[in-house]
């Protein structure tokens, strides 16, 4: 069992995992049920809940607790001795508090991962920013096998929430700038705080205000050859399409912000403010990641955009699934071309 995307719901990791095409799932239940020691137990636990990085960043209690309570079913279920070291995992664990924050780490496929702290529940300090969506691992996903779409480029990312796509691509794509963007002051101050657990600096008060200024300090990582970045309080209902091109993006990238046809119908006008306010500069690309939960949203977003004759396309989804998340989700990546 390789060492888990931390955090995702457990019964929600087991079904995902099934369908993973290089997760040898059944040949591991079969292993574990004709295993006369514990070996591969021992070896299950250490690159899960005793992996360091699960230590020293640990999931959230309830999700750890599943994990063994599971993983001990199955134990039990064997032939094998029991296992000291299992229970008395489980035992510490059932002594921890529930907290309402807790850590997810996402393994990289070129090396290392990305660690967020995160809010337990979906909806914490009235918003839905304070965990990571579908769209965000599906767009990381794209960009890591697109990399050139980015490398030496400046990103505009827009409600990045709490940074899991843009700290990928930061370490993955090699970025010239990235601009990081949320409105909600909560999200922001979880946002540079998370950047900064990822091995980057950011220099006191990065945060501007763009819909007031456009120019402010930018703060540049120490690794991952130091792309600049910023973190940005964006407001999409006052921000001009100068102040944007100001920032002189090269592409621009959003996850999971077609949910509400309020919030659609304000990024579009920012969008055709940008399209319609930047003359003869070079049209950045635009890339749209979106979770279809509901269709009559979604169908409204591509009419408004055909109705501000912003054209786009749907592009093929990444080949490779690099991150565990809820494969029957429908999520669909649209290229705008403003």
């Amino acid at each position: 069992m390789a060492e888990p995307e931390l955090g995702i719901r457990f019964q929600r990791r087991f079904l995902a995992a099934r369908q993973l095409r290089s997760f040898p799932w059944l040949e591991l239940e079969q292993n574990l049920q004709t295993s006369l020691d514990s070996s591969l137990l021992v070896d299950i636990l250490h690159k899960t809940i005793l992996h360091p990085l699960c230590v020293k960043y640990p999931p959230s209690t309830k999700y750890r607790r599943c994990f063994l309570t599971e993983l001990i079913k199955k134990h039990e279920s064997t032939a094998a001795e029991p296992l000291d070291e299992l229970y008395d995992a489980l035992a510490d664990i059932l002594n921890e508090e529930e907290s309402t924050r807790c850590y997810k780490n996402y393994l990289l496929p070129t090396g290392g991962c990305v660690t967020l702290s995160e809010s337990v529940a979906i909806i914490s300090g009235g918003t839905t920013g304070l965990v990571t969506w579908d769209a965000a691992l599906h767009l990381a996903e794209w960009a890591i096998e697109n990399s050139g779409v980015f490398s030496n480029r400046t990103v505009l990312e827009l409600g990045s929430g709490i940074g899991f796509t843009g700290i990928a691509i930061c370490k993955t794509c090699n970025p010239k700038t990235y601009i990081f963007s949320d409105h909600h002051h909560g999200v922001l101050k979880q946002l540079a705080e998370n950047i900064c657990l990822n091995g980057f600096v950011l220099e006191p008060e990065t945060t501007q205000h763009i819909q007031t200024e456009t120019g402010g300090q930018e703060a540049e990582a120490t690794n991952y050859q130091n792309p600049k970045l910023i973190v940005a309080e964006l407001d999409w209902g006052s921000v001009t399409g100068k102040q944007l091109l100001d920032l002189q993006p090269d592409v621009i990238i959003a996850a999971d912000v077609v949910y509400d046809p309020e919030i659609t119908l304000a990024l579009i006008a920012m969008l055709q403010n940008l399209s319609t306010s930047r003359g003869d500069r070079k049209p950045p690309e635009v890339y749209i990641a979106s979770t279809i939960r509901n269709p009559d949203t979604y169908h409204l977003f591509q009419a408004e955009l055909d109705k501000v004759e912003i054209r786009w396309q749907i592009i093929p989804a990444p080949s490779n699934s690099t991150f565990l998340y809820d494969v029957q989700a429908n999520v669909t990546i649209l290229q705008l071309f403003i």
